[in-house]
């Protein structure tokens, strides 16, 4: 585990500025990527100052906000029918889709700056914006700030407790110990509804 560890920590460092924007841009769209494995790796590189820490919050912020700008063209481009026979294959569903658009109508357009604070629904919120055809200087401006604030929270934890190299590996091993369960678990779920669809 340790070994994966530091593959994270010295691909960020290789890859550097555009490798944050690459990920976190993969983190924004569909493809389930967290953020924790890239933003807090990158912290920890600020602390070495191996990498600026600003440069790393506006990489990570880039980056999600190409992804939500990905899913919110999407979403207008080809609808919610293109949207639901396809989601399928990312593990995106109709309950998915008319959760992050219950969420919309709750909360409104504020919702694309307090959906990028909450996990699940961060990678999903752009889509009811792209099918609501928000206005997209204001898509831009509350996706940026959410995904700011979430990105600057995670390369300060990565930068302050980067003094204490165990406390990261723990963290992190945490983390992809979540991310392994999660990826069985959702690979269970979706053969077991790909076989009841076919019964």
């Amino acid at each position: 585990m340790y070994q994966i560890i530091d593959w994270i920590v010295l691909t960020v460092s290789d890859l550097g500025y555009p490798g944050i924007i690459i990920m976190m841009f993969l983190e924004s769209s569909f493809i389930p990527f967290p953020s924790e494995v890239v933003m807090i790796p990158a912290g920890y590189l600020a602390y070495k100052v191996e990498m600026n820490l600003v440069l790393v919050i506006l990489a990570g912020t880039l980056g999600n906000l190409m992804g939500a700008l990905l899913n919110y063209y999407l979403a207008i481009k080809l609808g919610r029918p293109f949207l639901l026979h396809y989601g399928k294959y990312v593990m995106f569903n109709e309950a998915s889709l008319q959760r992050m658009e219950d969420f919309f109508a709750h909360h409104g357009h504020v919702s694309t700056f307090t959906g990028r604070l909450i996990p699940v629904v961060r990678q999903y919120i752009s889509l009811p914006a792209g099918l609501a055809r928000m206005n997209l200087v204001v898509f831009s401006f509350y996706t940026s700030l959410g995904a700011g604030i979430w990105v600057t929270i995670l390369a300060l934890l990565g930068y302050y407790i980067g003094g204490n190299e165990l406390l990261i590996r723990e963290y992190l091993r945490g983390i992809l110990i979540i991310l392994a369960i999660s990826i069985v678990i959702g690979v269970a779920v979706y053969l077991r509804l790909q076989r009841h669809i076919g019964c």
